[in-house]
């Protein structure tokens, strides 16, 4: 078993500790990138306890407001975790905005998340930098052909991938995530749905490639036949079925023997769940509103040392992330901007980068990545002078016009000056 001290506090990782720390899962992603054949993600089951069910969608500032009240109510909570009802990152802005915000709040708590992979490689960085320390997969075969008969189809931007073609590309994504993941020191589990007559014996062959892998655990869950569903006639594994399954696969990685099969709003400790006596302060927080600003709680600043805005968007390597309060301004952290190269995608990395900030502050910006970070709802501020000055702007307080027409003015527009470090 992994030794990451992270795993006695993560009762889905540890069972010893099972009754002790609980997880609250914050349902903020509900939109999928794959369709497969034994899910329907009804939303408001309330009877049924499996993935993809919850009862309420919750935007990232919703989410922590309604975090605070779960941590309020069961301070034993030591994890939140995103697991749907959808996929976290075919929701990336939310998942990320959500996962820095939580890790701001709430420093304290472990940060996980629950992922098919099929979009998690762009991300992985993210995710280490903001301190996700567990990440789970669901992993259903290590063959195309066996694939195809699990995945309805598979969607990669405007593209959809049916047959063996779509289950060769969710895998290959798979085995990339889960190595880029371990190299960032990650724990990774498994997560395996046994369908009889399609994948049951196929499940060493899984367990034995996710061991070459180095997955940390492995847990092996048997299929919930849910209706209007192809696999909705398939019996669901017996134990004695899921037991023997585990015991031979764990000869190949380390197997979970007391999953749940939690929902995507799920919340208390494993032994004693609390999602229903949750539920209608999920529903409350779900129904308030709040504004843009209130939502992008930062600014984001380039400088080199921390005391004037003099950096280029196209050279600087971190962005420094300030908050407001009643005292002033408080530095939250540093984080790391996309490396150069890659045209625009550099530009939309950047903007998953920075999704929690209302405003850049840079000494200058091409025309670029200024439309595309307005476009996002990120104010672009183009600025000379102290921090502390452009701070004032970026968070609504000074007056921008009393700047205009000064020769190094604290809001001039200005192109790329052709220094070929890829701004534009």
């Amino acid at each position: 078993m992994h030794t990451n001290p992270d795993l006695g506090r993560h009762p889905c990782f540890n069972a010893e500790i099972k009754g002790l720390f609980g997880r609250v899962h914050l349902p903020v992603a509900p939109k999928c990138n794959i369709m497969c054949n034994y899910c329907n993600r009804k939303y408001d089951c309330v009877n049924e306890s499996r993935p993809g069910v919850t009862s309420a969608v919750l935007s990232p500032l919703q989410a922590v407001q309604y975090l605070e009240e779960v941590v309020k109510k069961e301070p034993r909570i030591t994890v939140a975790g995103i697991a749907g009802p959808g996929d976290p990152f075919a929701n990336a802005p939310e998942t990320l905005q959500t996962m820095r915000k939580i890790r701001a709040c709430f420093p304290n708590l472990l940060l996980c998340l629950a992922t098919n992979g099929l979009n998690i490689l762009p991300y992985v960085r993210d995710l280490a930098e903001i301190g996700v320390s567990h990440v789970t997969l669901t992993v259903n075969a290590v063959k195309p052909e066996i694939g195809a008969r699990i995945y309805r189809w598979v969607r990669e931007g405007k593209t959809v991938y049916r047959g063996e073609i779509a289950a060769s590309l969710l895998l290959g994504r798979q085995f990339e995530a889960i190595k880029a993941l371990k190299e960032l020191g990650i724990v990774i589990k498994v997560n395996t749905v046994v369908i009889p007559g399609v994948n049951d014996s196929h499940i060493l062959e899984v367990a034995r490639k996710m061991g070459e892998l180095g997955v940390d655990l492995h847990n092996c869950i048997p299929l919930y036949p849910n209706q209007d569903t192809p696999f909705q006639d398939i019996p669901e594994p017996t134990k004695e079925q899921i037991t023997a399954i585990r015991q031979e696969a764990g000869k190949f990685v380390p197997q979970m023997r007391h999953c749940t099969r939690c929902r995507a709003d799920a919340v208390g400790l494993l032994d004693e769940d609390r999602t229903e006596e949750f539920r209608g302060c999920l529903r409350a927080c779900s129904s308030r509103s709040f504004n843009q600003e209130s939502d992008r709680p930062y600014v984001a600043v380039a400088s080199q040392e921390g005391i004037l805005v003099n950096q280029h968007l196209g050279e600087t390597s971190r962005f420094l992330i300030y908050a407001q309060s009643s005292d002033g301004f408080s530095l939250i952290e540093a984080r790391m901007a996309p490396p150069p190269g890659g045209g625009l995608k550099r530009w939309e990395s950047l903007v998953r980068t920075l999704n929690d900030c209302r405003a850049v502050l840079v000494s200058d910006i091409g025309d670029t990545p200024k439309t595309v970070l307005e476009q996002a709802g990120i104010r672009p501020l183009v600025i000379q002078g102290f921090i502390e000055q452009g701070l004032e702007i970026g968070f609504g307080n000074g007056d921008a016009s009393r700047y205009k027409g000064r020769r190094k003015s604290l809001t001039k527009v200005a192109g790329c000056a052709g220094t070929g470090l890829g701004c534009g």
